[in-house]
């Protein structure tokens, strides 16, 4: 499992790629897996966000909010996670860490 952190900038289109390889380096075909994604203020809140997910041959992860998504989003800190689901079943999570809304002027 991977730790990144990063940003968001409130009200804008965000779009970020996670690239799953194996022991050699080599991506994974995820395209038969479902990945899913949510941020939240904190690991037991009960009010999170979803990102929309996407997967590919490519071993890509790719994770999306659209502007109205990210300017309803407080600016603030908060934490992450994306699971991924295997044809079989088995969920593994990809990625944690902490994520930052960064405020917004323009609206």
């Amino acid at each position: 499992m991977a730790r990144e952190d990063f940003t968001i900038q409130q009200g804008t289109t965000f779009s970020k790629i996670f690239t799953i390889l194996d022991a050699n380096n080599d991506p994974v075909d995820v395209s038969g897996h479902t990945a899913a994604a949510q941020f939240s203020k904190n690991y037991t809140s009960s009010n999170s966000t979803a990102f929309t997910t996407a997967t590919n041959a490519n071993g890509e992860i790719t994770l999306s909010l659209t502007a109205n998504q990210t300017a309803d989003a407080v600016a603030s800190r908060y934490v992450y996670d994306i699971e991924l689901t295997d044809p079989g079943g088995n969920v593994a999570r990809i990625s944690e860490g902490k994520l930052t809304i960064s405020p917004e002027v323009t609206k």
